[in-house]
């Protein structure tokens, strides 16, 4: 079962690759600027609901932070913060270990939005956005959520079914 842990890191590290790589690529050049799609976000709001809020805590953090790294801002830790506590909020508000779709792309939205404004309030707070809330939200934070919403329908079967798995290995490992 061991496998299954380290096959879900190897996932989310190869869904942070393509959300800077490929789907740069297969972004329309005129949407570019707006979309910056976050899979490793959605994979890991699956984690907090389907497995444990403190799990997508930390990959949260960790996760972030190479972000923080890789694709330096304006400041080192704020993904990662913004991730961490995104994850965490949602599996702490939304505690079902067998979400059904509906409130799983609930997760995700609400989730999505909670990510960006973080973000949005942090750089706010530093006046290193001079923008609007209303401008970020219709152009950034609503294209984010809509692509964020199509992977999470798309990916919802599979990881849902592994992450089922991990978490009903740890209850029997726990409970024997």
């Amino acid at each position: 079962m061991m496998a299954r842990k380290q096959i879900l890191i190897l996932l989310l590290f190869v869904l942070f690759i393509l959300q800077g790589t490929v789907f740069f690529w297969l972004t329309p050049s005129s949407l570019q600027l707006q979309i910056y799609p976050n899979f490793v976000l959605v994979a890991i709001f699956f984690v907090s609901i389907y497995y444990h809020r403190h799990t997508g805590l930390v990959l949260g953090l960790i996760f972030g932070m190479l972000h923080d790294i890789v694709y330096y801002g304006e400041m080192i830790g704020t993904y990662s913060f913004a991730m961490g506590v995104s994850a965490y909020l949602m599996g702490l508000v939304f505690k079902a270990p067998r979400a059904p779709l509906p409130m799983m792309m609930t997760i995700v939205i609400l989730g999505s939005l909670l990510f960006d404004s973080t973000l949005f309030g942090i750089y706010k707070v530093f006046r290193l956005n001079p923008t609007s809330y209303n401008w970020s939200l219709l152009h950034h934070m609503l294209p984010n959520l809509l692509v964020h919403f199509a992977f999470a329908l798309a990916i919802y079967v599979p990881v849902r079914k592994q992450l089922e798995l991990i978490a009903k290995y740890q209850r029997r490992k726990t409970a024997s």
